[in-house]
């Protein structure tokens, strides 16, 4: 998540419905890893996780060490009174860990330490929400994914509180993907008529709901995908074994279940995942609105922030050490590393990024270009309110600039021109000898632009550039490390040469746009002018896709965008 724990992501339906959900281990955790099997159930329990109510704790849970006991009239930040901070058991957030010496309390002579604050991290994997993080006292700040925040920051304001966003933590590249078992299914668009296993309103609901209506599915083809929603308590353990037991034909799963399945599950293999996708799924740190206000709680919260941008430059140079650190502060790393072994929990780092200063600069826009954050933020909102996933449907909708507070990072950059001229450079290098490779294989899903061309013309219109700008743009950002085919497409009427030619052409003229206006590296995409010969809707029986004759062509008079690059 921006990533949640095997354990964390399943409970967010509760979250969002505002019922507080089990501890941990009830999602059989410790059943798994400790004592050699699956899951405590035999199969996985296949219904709308929306339906159930809240898991009950279980008896033989283990007891939780009681909080030290802090004084409030000491300065925010001192040994007596630290900045609380809410986390799960997640990879991503080892940078934390390791700057405060590998240890949830500040250890003298840590990166904390030496900075003159300390920090508590609080290990919540039952994920109370936001609004009971902050009024019950247990953290002033707390994880959550960008799509979570999205769903939660209206219900928090619903409660009369709020917060923002300090700093992005880390960056899923890999580590989230839509995965199959059947050969067969090598795109998008192979779901049509097919079962796919997943937790409702998680990142991996919001990932494949943005795959599907960015595809080429007609209407009811995109309809015919059936999503399972495992339950809740099961989590993404259920999600796997739906998968391995051949329940489902594919499944959306993140790290460690994700690596879990790919080595389990004969002939498993990526359909989409966010190894392309590198700008669709972030983690963010949320503060209490309450302490932001205050000129002591900022002078905290920015060294909170510096601190854990110096944890990610440690734990890159060391990241032997940030699986120590994780193993030595979460019992579920610890259960994780004696069963597969610390290789495999350190093999989990490379499925994402974790995010120092320059990182944020680059995703937050602060450096120039697109702000990917507040994008993908707007995005999920608009996902998860046509889903259902907001617990008051009339609750407000933010401004995603409302949602971050940008002083903190900003503060570092000016002290940081490196970081400023680093994040401002190309992420990526295209060629076009990679371009050719690439565009020989399957593509992952292919979004169709309606563009909007004069008769028998290739010239792109202003009505035509502002299509492009607002339906193939952000579709290209998301998929940071893509290749693309742009393709031009006609209907079946007049003849077929002239179709080939014209649809060249105007796919041509969409791409030079794409490269002048918006700066995309012309070697990241292929042209070709299809004419009528790659019809997404058979015009011959244009009913049977629900569809007129006139839509079906329209359909058909496409510009499309094909993605090709790393599963």
């Amino acid at each position: 998540m921006a990533q949640l724990t095997p354990l964390a992501k399943g409970l967010i339906t509760v979250i969002v419905i505002g019922v507080a959900g089990s501890l941990a281990w009830n999602f059989g955790l410790k059943e798994r890893f400790a004592g050699g099997g699956e899951t405590a159930a035999g199969k996985p329990a296949v219904v709308g996780a929306a339906s159930e109510a809240a898991p009950k704790p279980r008896a033989e849970a283990p007891a939780k060490a009681a909080a030290p006991a802090d004084d409030r009239n000491a300065p925010l930040g001192s040994a007596g009174n630290p900045l609380k901070v809410s986390l799960v058991s997640f990879h991503g957030y080892a940078p934390a860990l390791v700057a405060n010496g590998n240890a949830l309390t500040t250890q003298p002579g840590s990166i904390y330490g030496k900075l003159g604050v300390n920090v508590r991290f609080v290990i919540q994997d039952d994920i109370p929400t936001l609004a009971t993080i902050f009024e019950s006292g247990a953290a002033q700040c707390a994880w959550r994914t960008s799509d979570f925040w999205a769903q939660e920051q209206p219900n928090l304001r619903n409660a009369g509180l709020d917060g923002r966003a300090v700093m992005i933590v880390d960056n899923t590249q890999g580590g989230d993907a839509v995965i199959a078992r059947d050969p067969a299914v090598k795109a998008v668009e192979d779901l049509a008529g097919r079962t796919v296993a997943l937790l409702q309103f998680t990142p991996s609901h919001g990932m494949l709901i943005d795959a599907i209506d960015n595809s080429s599915l007609t209407a009811r083809r995109k309809d015919s995908v059936k999503m399972v929603f495992i339950n809740a308590e099961e989590g993404t353990a259920g999600v796997r074994a739906a998968l391995e037991s051949g329940a489902v034909d594919a499944a959306v799963l993140w790290d460690p279940d994700l690596a879990l399945a790919m080595r389990n599950v004969k002939g498993a293999h990526v359909v989409y995942s966010t190894k392309t996708a590198t700008n669709l799924i972030f983690d963010v740190m949320v503060c209490d609105s309450r302490l932001l206000a205050k000129p002591e709680g900022q002078a905290v919260v920015q060294k909170f922030v510096a601190g854990w941008m110096d944890g990610v430059l440690a734990a890159r140079a060391n990241p032997d050490n940030a699986v120590e650190a994780l193993v030595r502060t979460q019992e579920f790393f610890k259960l994780l590393a004696d069963k597969e072994g610390k290789p495999f929990v350190r093999s989990l780092f490379a499925n994402l990024v974790w995010t120092g200063v320059e990182d944020n600069a680059r995703i937050l826009g602060l450096a120039g270009g697109t702000n990917h954050y507040e994008r993908v933020y707007k995005r999920f909102d608009e996902i998860y309110r046509k889903a259902g996933a907001l617990a008051n449907p009339k609750s407000p909708v933010i401004a995603p600039q409302d949602s971050f507070d940008y002083r903190f990072i900003k503060a570092l950059l000016t002290d940081n021109k490196a970081a400023v001229e680093a994040a401002a450079k190309p992420q990526e290098t295209f060629t076009q000898s990679a371009l050719t490779e690439a565009t020989q294989k399957q593509a992952m899903v292919t979004k169709p632009v309606t563009v909007g061309f004069a008769s028998g013309s290739a010239e792109l219109t202003k009505r035509a550039q502002k299509t492009v700008d607002s339906e193939m743009v952000p579709f290209i950002e998301n998929n940071g490390k893509a290749y693309f085919e742009v393709s031009g497409n006609s209907d079946s009427t007049g003849a077929r040469e002239t179709n080939l030619r014209l649809s060249a052409a105007r796919a041509r003229a969409v791409v030079d746009y794409l490269v002048t206006q918006w700066e995309f590296p012309r070697e990241r995409f292929k042209i070709v002018g299809y004419g009528p010969d790659r019809p997404l809707c058979v015009e011959a029986s244009a009913a049977a896709e629900g569809l007129t004759i006139e839509d079906c062509r329209a359909l058909n008079r496409t510009t499309r965008v094909a993605v090709y690059g790393g599963r």
